[in-house]
């Protein structure tokens, strides 16, 4: 079969991008917009993050078993009917009148939308020429670091000028059309079809394993985590759940996720990798517009435009990244690229309350340097330590463990932000003005005791919040710097991937 060319080329290779942007974009497009759906729908907010938890889940468990998919029906045909069926339950999501109606429309649209990121990636490969199978990297990478930055951007835009329905209606048009135009452009372009049977005890076992680690570490700071008979029983759900995967996904001849791919050192080091980075990544992108907006005085808007000024530099270096990956070390690479990050977010962690919106932003700027440097020879080099007949699965495996790493680093991000910011609140409370000259002095100027006292009180919470978020970006630095070690305990790649049936 012949690789596309020229417009058509540029073309199916937009649609594509947009179909795993469109996926990516949905696991934090909503983050901003918990509180507005809550109040809406007469829930609680903490009711209300099963609306990003719950795509999430959904998400991760249809990532590994997007390769059965493939082989059973055909991977055009499984990518256009997932496109198709996103497009609809986002428009269910949007109409939805309860919050177990949303939740349910969100777990079928993140069914729908877990096989779209692979795919992408595979039918990119697959429709450019060899020799331009960097640039296809490239542009697939590219939308899958900018999609969880643009998600809070777009999810606070729309919540302010329109209303929360919108976040899930503007992926219908998206959706619809590109499944119309992939279709007619890619069907020509379908795999062979293999009827292989499914492993459907090593699914129930990944559904049961997953969804309860999400539920504890959703519910884990509401419940006061170990304290609560509930988390407890729910982490032991999880631990035996794991456990039992493990064993029988190690031993069934035709399991749902081969982990037998780990046997490789180097793709053990690289998803060691993947999940340390993009783990620290994606808990400092939530963190940011949760710090802007509730104690800098952002609004959405506008601190969605500020987190999105480490896309700019991202997009930018992602085609040379992506060349350069053919022609040195990746290792190499990846270590730069992790090592940036992780000094541009230690530098972050000096940030005060009176910063202005350029302090904040230039360092977000220059992280966008390191984020293709990480990610991009990162693919490669995972891809490559397999065997040519097991990129399938570890492309699937790889995507799931980014996926789980990002929910697991936001649940630890927000627990840890809110523990930290109590502590600093308590040892700050016992030092400020012992000796009352700062109420008297407020006082003097006109103010009540209780104003008096009320305004130091925000100044405290104000600080107890600041130097809580430094903490956290010391946090992200050290995991962005065990992950540039990690990757040194991959050999030296002897050849370049051929991810072209990579799921």
């Amino acid at each position: 079969m012949q690789p596309l060319q020229g417009v058509q080329l540029l073309g199916v290779g937009l649609l594509l991008a947009a179909a795993n942007f469109m996926a990516v974009l949905d696991t934090t497009i909503a983050n901003v917009s918990v509180s507005t759906i809550s109040g809406a729908l007469g829930a609680s907010s903490s009711q209300g993050t099963y609306v990003i938890t719950s795509y999430a889940v959904a998400e991760a468990i249809t990532v590994p078993l997007t390769g059965w998919l493939a082989n059973r029906f055909g991977a055009v045909r499984v990518f256009i009917t997932s496109m198709i069926m996103f497009g609809i339950f986002s428009a269910l999501c949007g109409f939805a009148n309860s919050l177990g109606l949303l939740i349910a429309f969100r777990v079928m649209q993140g069914l729908a939308g877990g096989p779209l990121i692979p795919l992408s990636q595979t039918l990119l490969l697959r429709v450019f020429p060899k020799e331009k199978a960097p640039a296809a990297v490239g542009l697939w990478a590219m939308t899958t670091l900018i999609a969880p930055i643009a998600g809070p951007i777009l999810g606070g835009v729309l919540c302010d000028q329109y209303s929360w329905p919108y976040i899930f209606y503007i992926n219908v048009p998206v959706a619809l059309i590109c499944g119309y135009i992939g279709w007619k452009m890619l069907k020509r372009f379908e795999s062979p079809l293999v009827k292989l049977p499914i492993d459907k005890v090593g699914l129930g076992l990944m559904i049961v394993w997953v969804a309860a680690l999400q539920l504890m570490l959703d519910k884990g700071k509401e419940l006061d985590w170990f304290a609560s008979t509930t988390i407890v029983a729910l982490a032991l759900t999880a631990a035996i759940g794991f456990i039992a995967f493990l064993i029988w996904e190690l031993t069934e001849r035709n399991p749902i996720v081969d982990l037998r791919v780990f046997r490789h050192r180097g793709y053990s080091a690289s998803v060691t990798t993947i999940c340390l980075a993009f783990g620290a990544f994606f808990g400092a992108t939530v963190l940011t517009p949760l710090w802007l907006q509730g104690y800098m005085g952002y609004t959405a808007t506008h601190s969605g435009q500020t987190t999105a000024l480490s896309g700019i530099l991202a997009v930018l270096t992602a085609p040379f990244v992506a060349k350069l990956s053919t022609k040195v070390d990746p290792r190499k690479l990846v270590c730069c690229g992790v090592l940036w990050l992780g000094m541009v977010t230690l530098f972050r962690s000096f940030n005060s309350t009176d910063m202005t919106t350029f302090q904040i932003g230039w360092p977000l700027l220059m992280q966008g340097i390191g984020m293709p440097l990480f990610f991009v020879p990162l693919t490669a080099l995972a891809l490559s330590s397999v065997n040519p007949s097991e990129t399938a699965s570890a492309a699937g495996l790889m995507s799931f463990c980014r996926t789980m790493s990002g929910a697991i680093a936001t649940s630890l991000v927000n627990t840890g932000w809110e523990n930290n910011a109590t502590r600093y609140h308590a040892e700050l409370a016992g030092l400020v003005d012992q000796a009352g000259d700062a109420v008297n002095s407020l006082m003097q100027s006109g103010m009540s005791i209780d104003q008096a006292r009320a305004s130091i009180e925000q100044t405290l919470q104000s600080q107890s919040i600041m130097l809580s978020t430094n903490h956290m970006f010391v946090m992200a630095a050290l995991s962005f710097l065990l992950g540039a070690i990690a990757v040194w305990f991959a050999p030296k790649p002897k050849r370049i991937a051929d991810t072209s049936a990579a799921h």
